[in-house]
């Protein structure tokens, strides 16, 4: 099994659902211009009750969502995708650095205990066209030499069987931890993406102006599971690396006679499916919005602004009094 085409399926799984967040841009537009439409009058009515200049800066908030809800595949998704990109390449490229050393230390050392085995004058463990020999050069009078050759040979296959066993289906669940933390984070992209549009049409309304903040860290936090999954990858690759090192120099003593035990390579596969699942936590240490505490200061500030209003048709006076009181 590929994973590396079912990794690209999903790559291309996203890229084609991108285009369907144009299907909820009418109605965010909707949304935001219901929600743009209080906004205003609420501030300006604001600034009006309190015999103030009414301060045009603000007032173009809902209209810069409206903008980015308008051309939400360019202007949001895009931009985010194009800075976001570079950071997708890089860390997969150290991964393919690192697994190609990996592999070329790993031929090296398949040599290296071939040459031992020669060594040690079994090589016929290894070698079926040097067992067949040697069994033919054998004759009936080297029974019990044959027949311990055969018993040895088969319970040397059936080790090396059995460690195959583990270390493929070992493999396959590691394969599979990383196919499913892409999956699902292909599957919160592609959610977030058809529904930003109506995320950003509800944070022109006050008291969910935290919506947009949390929208984009979310988003950023989840792309970046594949750049850590690949980092992640290419730790537990150098490590296998400097295994290999280490054997390669073991390996390079003529009195060594190598284990052929894959248990050491074995955990580092346990460790790496479990390290998998740690991937969104350590995303949501990079990224993190404001969280509950934005929204408090919001609905502080929106309380605030009420209390100012009430002051200002009870007179001056009473309007700070009451605004700051209900401001704590």
């Amino acid at each position: 099994m590929d994973f590396d085409n079912l990794h690209q399926i999903l790559a291309n799984l996203y890229q084609e659902m991108l285009p369907l967040c144009g299907n909820m841009i009418g109605i965010a537009k909707g949304l935001a211009g219901l929600g743009a439409l209080f906004y205003v009058a609420y501030r300006v009515w604001q600034a009006l009750s309190r015999a103030e200049p009414i301060d045009v800066f603000p007032l173009l908030r809902p209209f810069a969502i409206g903008l980015c809800i308008m051309f939400f595949p360019t202007i949001v998704l895009g931009t985010i995708n194009a800075v976001m990109s570079p950071v997708v390449k890089g860390t997969h490229s150290i991964l393919e650095t690192q697994t190609m050393d990996m592999k070329e230390h790993q031929r090296k050392k398949d040599e290296l205990e071939y040459a031992a085995r020669v060594r040690e004058g079994k090589a016929w463990l290894v070698d079926d066209e040097t067992y067949d020999q040697k069994m033919k050069d054998m004759g009936i009078l080297h029974a019990p030499e044959i027949i311990s050759m055969w018993g040895e040979r088969l319970w040397y296959d059936i080790k090396t069987w059995f460690r195959e066993v583990v270390r493929d289906f070992f493999e396959l669940l590691f394969n599979a931890a990383a196919l499913t933390v892409d999956t699902i984070r292909t599957f919160f992209l592609i959610v977030l993406s058809i529904l930003g549009p109506i995320a950003f049409a509800f944070s022109v309304y006050d008291g969910f102006h935290s919506t947009l903040t949390h929208w984009l860290a979310r988003y950023i936090s989840i792309y970046l599971w594949l750049p850590i999954s690949d980092l992640f990858s290419a730790v537990l690759a150098r490590i296998q690396l400097l295994m290999l090192e280490a054997d390669l120099q073991q390996l390079s003593d003529p009195n060594f006679i190598p284990d052929s035990s894959n248990g050491i390579y074995i955990v580092f596969l346990i460790i790496g499916i479990i390290g998998y699942f740690t991937i969104p936590t350590v995303a949501g240490w990079i990224i993190q919005s404001g969280g509950a505490g934005a929204f408090g200061s919001a609905v502080n500030k929106t309380a605030a602004k009420a209390g100012g209003i009430a002051g200002g048709v009870a007179g001056s006076v009473a309007g700070n009094v009451g605004g700051r009181l209900l401001g704590r």
